[in-house]
């Protein structure tokens, strides 16, 4: 099993966004949808963006219907997606330091959430590749001890686990994460073109998303 993931909105700043998004989706041929996708935007975007090694979902110079029509593209790759997201304000105690988020920590749980709902899983392999993002508190290497020591307890037996966090401009399948994690997002936070983001995506995801620190959940 190979999943992606990206994240959308941050833990402070922004005061304008209530939300904190990780979108994650697996795919049976990430191979093929790299390049399927690459060559999307090489062929459907702005002549100026068309060779820029990413082009992510907050990207200006895209319009409302090329959004559209990219998420579009996006549903159509066979994309399996799984969303959990929290609302700022109900970030717990445990996760707090006097005015400061412990980012690292928050984080690494908000990840461990997000991959525990592909379990049970009988793969014999589980690959998680995630954007690479600065850890206050925490390494990345420890960041990968802590998602691994959370996750093998609950995989098969011998499973190959492998996670890794890179550079989005080299990976294409966590800029489709990206687009995926800033199209929820925008639902969630009730923002212009939500209702059809969500409803392009609908069928794609599998359960619904989730929240953390809190009790509600989103769907149609």
């Amino acid at each position: 099993m190979y999943i992606f993931l990206d994240e959308s909105g941050q833990f402070t700043k922004n005061d304008h966004e209530k939300y904190f998004v990780i979108g994650s989706f697996t795919v049976g041929g990430p191979r093929r949808t790299a390049k399927a996708f690459r060559g999307w935007y090489r062929d459907r975007f702005p002549k100026k963006m068309r060779r820029q090694s990413e082009i992510k979902w907050s990207a200006t110079g895209i319009s409302d219907a090329l959004r559209l029509r990219t998420l579009k593209f996006i549903s159509k790759l066979d994309v399996r997606i799984r969303y959990i997201y929290l609302l700022r304000h109900n970030i717990p105690s445990e996760f707090r330091k006097k005015d400061k988020v412990k980012d690292g920590l928050l984080y690494t749980n908000i990840v461990g959430e997000t991959l525990e709902m592909y379990l049970p899983s009988v793969d014999s392999d589980f690959r998680v590749f995630c954007d690479k993002r600065k850890l206050s508190g925490m390494t990345a290497a420890e960041f990968k001890r802590a998602i691994r020591a959370r996750m093998l307890p609950n995989l098969p037996k011998g499973v190959v686990f492998q996670i890794e966090t890179v550079d989005s401009t080299n990976d294409v399948n966590v800029q489709i994460a990206d687009w995926i994690a800033g199209a929820l997002a925008r639902y969630l936070e009730s923002g212009k073109l939500g209702k059809e983001c969500y409803a392009i995506l609908k069928d794609n995801i599998l359960g619904e998303g989730r929240e953390i620190f809190g009790t509600e959940s989103i769907h149609d």
